[in-house]
C-alpha cells in the first residue's frame, strides 16, 4: 500500500484545483518558503480527521478555506482527497484503490467521501486501524517542531520528557490492568486451548474418514455406472419406440383440444348472455323501488316549498312598505337640507367677503406706513450718493491717465515673444514625431510579443495536461503489470503454482495469458471459458503431476493443468450447419487469436461452443437443434447443452482477458503521449528562445523612447513657457486697454447717475405726500367693517348648527332604507332559490319516471 495522489481545491493556499501524483522514485516534496510546503501536509493531516484547528495553524475551521487575495475573490469551500493503492488489500475494503476526501463550508457544513460515497469521521478511523496512518501518526511531522525540540531550552526539554513519561506511566497502569485482567482469563483459555487440540485431532481423523469413505463411494458409483450403461442401451430403444407414439397421441390431443376449446366458447358466451340479463333485472327493481321514495320524498318537499314561499313574500310586502315611508321621509329631509344649505352657504360667503376687506384695508395701511419708511430712507442715500459721485470722478480722472503710459510700454515688447514660440512650437513637434515612430514600432513588438507569450501560456497547458495524461496512463499501466505479475484476480492456488514459474520451465502459463482476443468477443470468450480461464498449461504431464504434488504438500489448494501432450481436442460439433443460422458468429476458438503451440488446448477448451450476437438469436438457435449445443452471447448469456439458460447483469471486475489487450494499449498510448510531450517541450523552448529576443529589442526601443521622452519634455517646456510669456503680455495689454474703457464708462455712468439722483429725490417727496392721504382713508374703511363682521360671524354659526341636524336626520332615513333593501333583496333570493328547488325536485320526478319507459306509468 503506497500514497499515489493528493487533489487540494481551495484549501489554504491552493486555490485551484491541483493533484499531486506520487509515482515511483519519488520521496518527497521540496521548495523554498511560503511555497506551500506545510499546507501540503497540513492537508493529509486534515483530511485524515484532525478536529483542531489550532494544529492547522488556524483559529476556526474556516481558515483552511482559501480567503482571496487583492486580485482574486475568496472561495466558499475546500476539498482534499488522497488516494492509495491497496491492491495488497492492506486497507480492509473490497478495492483496489481507495480515495479518501473532505469537504468543509463557510457556512461550517462538512462532510466526509469515501470513494466518492458519504461516510462518518468514524468509518475513516475504522478503515486506517492498525496500518500506522493517522492524524496522530508519526509519519506526520509539523513544520518547526524537530527544531524547537533541538533548539529548546533544558527546561523546556525537561518538560517534553516529563510529560511523556507521565503518559507512558499511564500507558503502563492501563496495560497492567490489561495484564492482570488476561491472567484471569489465562486458566479457562487454558482448558479452551486443550479442547481446540483434541478438536483439531479429531478434525483430522475425520477428515481422513471422510476420504476414506469417498473411496469407496467411488467404488461403488463406479459400479452403478456400468450397470446404468446397460441399462441406459436397454431404456433408449424403449425411448425412440415411446417417442414416437409420444408424437402420434400429441397429434390426436391437439386435435381434440381445438374441438374442446370451440365448444367451451360457445358455452362461455351463452352463459355471458344469462348472467347479463340476471344483473339487469336485478338493478331495475332496485331502481323501482328508490324511485318511489323519491316521489314521495318530491311531493312532501314541494308542499313545504309552496309554504315558506308565502311566508316569505308576505315578509316581503311588509319591508317594501317600510321602504316607501323612509324613503318619503328621506325626500323631505332632503328638501330641508337643502334649503339649510343654501341658507349656510350666503351667511359663510357674506362673513368670508367682510373679512378679505378687513384684511385688505390693514394690508394697506401697513404697506403705506413700510413705504414711507422706504422714501425717507431713499431719499438719505440718495443725497449722500451725490457727495460720493464727485469725489469718484475726479478720482477716476487721474487712473485713466496712468494706464495709458503703461499701454505704450506693452506693445513694444510683445513683437519679440511671438518669434520665440515659433522656435520653440517647431522644435517640439520634431521630437513628437520621432516619439510616435518609436511608439509604433514598440507597439508592433508588443503585439508579437502578447501573441507569443499567449500561445506559450496555451502550449504549457497542453504540455501539463499531455504530462499529466501520460503519468495517468504510466501509473495504470504500472498497476496493471503489478497486477499481471501477481496475478491478481486468480486464486490462490494459481498464483502459488505460477509463482513457481522462473523455477519450473514446464509451467507455461494460464489460459488467459496464452489467448488474445478483440474487445467486443472478451465477455462472449470468458463465459465460454468459465472456470477454464484460471486453468495451468503445463509442457507435459510430469510437470502437472509435480505441481499438483506441491499444491498437496503444502496445502494451497487445487488447480486444473492441460498438459499440451494429453490435451488435443478436435474442436468439431455435432452439428457444423449450425454456424450458418442467423446471429452466429462463429465458433469460439475461431474468434480468438493464440500460438499453434496450443491450438489442441484452446480447440478442446472453445471447439465446441457457438458464439451468437443476441439471446434471441441464441435461444432460437438452442430450441431448433433440440438443445444439444453449448451457445454463449456478446453479452455473456450461455446456454448449456438440455436447456439451462444463464444470464443477467454481467460482473467481471478481473478482466483477466482484457487485462493484457489494456496494457497493450496503454503501452503505445503512453509512448504516443512520450513523443507528443517531446515536440511540445521543443515548441516551447523555440517560443522561449523568441520571447527573449523580442525582450531584447522591445528594451532598446524603450531606452529610445526614454531619451526622445526627455527631449519632448524639455522641448514642451520650452514651448509653454514661451506661450505663458506670450499670454501673460497678451493678457496684461488687454487687461490695461479693458481698464481703460471701463474708466471711461465709469465717468459716464457716474455724471448719469448723479443727474439721476436728483430727480428720484423730487419724486420721492411727491410720493411721501400721496401715501399720507391714501392711509387716512383706509382707516375710516376698516372701522367700518370690523362692526358689520361681528353680525355676519353669528349669522353664519346659526345657519351651520340648523344644517347639521337636518344632514344627521336625513343620513339615519338613508341608513334604514339601505337596511330594508338588503332585507328585500334577501326575501327575493330566498325565494328564487325555493322556487328553483322546487323545480329540480320535479325535474327528478320526470327523469325516475319517463313516460316511454317501458316498466313505469304516471
Amino acid at each position: 500500500m503506497y500514497l499515489k495522489s493528493i487533489e487540494m481545491h481551495g484549501f489554504k493556499s491552493f486555490a485551484n484545483k491541483i493533484v499531486l501524483d506520487f509515482h515511483n522514485g519519488m520521496t518527497g516534496i521540496v521548495g523554498p518558503n511560503g511555497s506551500g510546503k506545510s499546507n501540503v501536509s497540513d492537508a493529509v493531516r486534515w483530511v485524515l480527521g484532525e478536529q483542531s484547528a489550532k494544529q492547522l495553524r488556524g483559529a476556526s475551521m474556516q481558515d483552511v478555506i482559501f480567503s482571496g487575495t487583492e486580485n482574486r475573490k475568496p472561495l466558499s469551500y475546500a476539498y482534499v482527497a488522497i488516494t492509495m493503492d491497496n491492491s495488497d488489500h492492506m486497507l480492509d475494503i473490497d478495492f483496489e484503490e481507495v480515495t479518501v476526501a473532505r469537504r468543509v463550508y463557510r457556512s461550517g457544513e462538512s462532510e466526509y467521501l469515501l470513494n466518492g460515497s458519504p461516510c462518518r469521521l468514524k468509518d475513516v478511523n475504522e478503515l486506517f486501524y492498525d496500518t500506522g496512518i493517522g492524524k496522530e501518526g508519526y509519519s506526520i511531522i509539523g513544520q518547526g517542531q524537530i527544531e524547537k525540540i533541538l533548539n529548546g531550552r533544558p527546561e523546556e526539554r525537561r518538560e517534553l520528557f516529563e510529560k511523556k513519561l507521565e503518559s507512558e506511566r499511564e500507558n503502563l497502569i492501563r496495560i497492567n490492568d490489561i495484564l492482570s485482567e488476561l491472567e484471569r482469563q489465562a486458566g479457562p483459555l487454558e482448558r479452551q486451548a486443550e479442547k481446540a487440540k483434541i478438536f483439531l485431532k479429531k478434525r483430522e481423523e475425520l477428515k481422513k474418514n471422510d476420504v476414506n469413505l469417498f473411496l469407496m463411494e467411488m467404488e461403488r458409483i463406479d459400479a452403478q455406472l456400468k450397470e446404468a450403461a446397460v441399462n441406459y442401451e436397454t431404456v433408449r430403444g424403449q425411448l425412440e419406440e415411446t417417442t414416437a407414439f409420444h408424437e402420434k397421441m400429441k397429434t390426436e390431443y391437439e386435435q381434440l383440444e381445438d374441438a374442446m376449446e370451440a365448444v367451451s366458447a360457445e358455452i362461455e358466451s351463452e352463459r355471458n348472455k344469462l348472467n347479463e340479463s340476471t344483473i339487469l333485472k336485478e338493478k331495475l327493481e332496485g331502481q323501482i323501488g328508490v324511485l318511489n321514495e323519491q316521489i314521495k320524498a318530491a311531493e312532501l318537499s314541494d308542499e313545504h316549498f309552496g309554504n315558506r314561499r308565502k311566508e316569505l313574500e308576505s315578509e316581503r310586502t311588509e319591508k317594501e312598505n317600510q321602504l316607501n315611508a323612509y324613503e318619503e321621509e328621506k325626500l323631505a329631509l332632503d328638501m330641508q337640507l337643502e334649503q339649510a344649505k343654501q341658507r349656510l352657504k350666503k351667511a359663510e360667503h357674506e362673513l368670508k367677503n367682510l373679512q378679505e376687506s378687513i384684511q385688505n384695508c390693514n394690508e394697506k395701511i401697513d404697506s403705506g406706513k413700510n413705504e414711507r419708511m422706504e422714501l425717507l430712507n431713499q431719499k438719505a442715500l440718495i443725497q449722500a450718493n451725490q457727495q460720493k459721485f464727485d469725489t469718484t470722478i475726479e478720482q477716476i480722472s487721474i487712473q485713466k491717465a496712468q494706464l495709458n503710459q503703461r499701454l505704450l510700454q506693452k506693445k513694444s515688447s510683445e513683437s519679440g515673444l511671438e518669434h520665440l514660440l515659433e522656435e520653440e512650437t517647431h522644435t517640439l513637434q520634431k521630437v513628437q514625431d520621432e516619439i510616435e515612430q518609436l511608439r509604433q514600432k514598440e507597439q508592433k513588438l508588443e503585439d508579437g510579443q502578447s501573441q507569443r507569450r499567449q500561445t506559450l501560456a496555451e502550449l504549457n497547458r497542453t504540455l501539463e495536461e499531455t504530462t499529466a495524461k501520460y503519468h495517468k496512463l504510466s501509473s495504470r499501466l504500472e498497476s496493471l503489470r503489478n497486477i499481471a505479475e501477481r496475478y491478481d484476480g486468480y486464486g490462490n492456488s494459481i498464483r502459488k503454482v505460477m509463482a513457481q514459474k522462473e523455477r519450473e520451465p514446464g509451467l507455461l502459463g494460464v489460459v488467459s495469458d496464452l489467448i488474445k482476443v478483440e474487445k467486443k468477443y472478451e465477455t462472449a470468450i470468458e463465459t465460454a471459458l468459465g472456470g477454464s480461464i484460471q486453468n495451468i498449461v503445463t509442457k507435459d504431464d510430469e510437470t502437472a503431476k509435480k505441481m499438483i504434488a506441491y499444491l498437496k504438500q503444502n496445502r494451497f489448494g487445487r488447480a486444473t493443468f492441460l498438459p499440451l501432450t494429453s490435451v488435443k481436442g478436435s474442436g468439431d460439433i455435432k452439428y457444423p450447419e449450425a454456424l450458418q443460422e442467423p446471429g452466429v458468429i462463429g465458433l469460439a476458438h475461431t474468434l480468438a487469436t493464440y500460438d499453434e503451440t496450443y491450438r489442441g488446448i484452446m480447440r478442446q477448451l472453445l471447439g465446441r461452443v457457438v458464439v451468437a450476437d443476441t439471446i434471441d438469436h441464441a435461444a432460437a438457435l438452442a430450441k431448433k437443434y433440440r438443445y444439444s449445443l453449448s451457445i454463449v452471447t456478446l453479452e455473456g448469456e450461455s446456454l448449456r447443452p438440455g436447456g439451462s439458460m444463464t444470464g443477467g447483469a454481467f460482473k467481471n471486475s478481473g478482466n483477466l482477458l482484457g487485462r493484457n489487450r489494456e496494457m497493450e494499449e496503454l503501452s503505445a498510448e503512453a509512448k504516443q503521449t512520450q513523443e507528443l510531450i517531446e515536440k511540445q517541450k521543443a515548441c516551447r523552448e523555440e517560443l522561449l528562445t523568441a520571447i527573449a529576443l523580442n525582450s531584447d529589442d522591445m528594451e532598446k526601443v524603450r531606452e529610445e523612447l526614454q531619451q526622445k521622452y526627455l527631449l519632448e519634455n524639455t522641448a514642451g517646456l520650452n514651448v509653454e513657457r514661451a506661450r505663458q510669456q506670450k499670454e501673460q503680455s497678451e493678457a496684461a495689454l488687454k487687461n490695461l486697454q479693458s481698464e481703460g474703457m471701463k474708466l471711461e464708462s465709469r465717468i459716464r455712468e457716474m455724471k448719469e447717475e448723479k443727474a439721476q439722483a436728483q430727480k428720484e429725490i423730487a419724486q420721492v417727496k411727491q410720493k411721501e405726500e400721496e401715501l399720507e392721504q391714501e392711509t387716512a382713508t383706509y382707516q375710516e374703511i376698516l372701522d367700518e367693517k370690523l362692526y358689520l363682521e361681528g353680525s355676519a360671524g353669528r349669522s353664519f354659526s346659526e345657519a351651520q348648527m340648523e344644517e347639521s341636524n337636518i344632514r344627521q336626520k336625513s343620513e339615519f332615513a338613508a341608513s334604514n332604507i339601505e337596511r330594508v333593501k338588503e332585507e328585500i333583496e334577501k326575501y327575493g333570493i330566498q325565494i328564487q332559490k325555493l322556487s328553483e328547488e322546487a323545480e329540480l325536485a320535479k325535474e327528478d320526478v320526470n327523469r325516475s319516471y319517463p313516460a316511454d319507459h317501458p316498466f313505469f306509468g304516471r
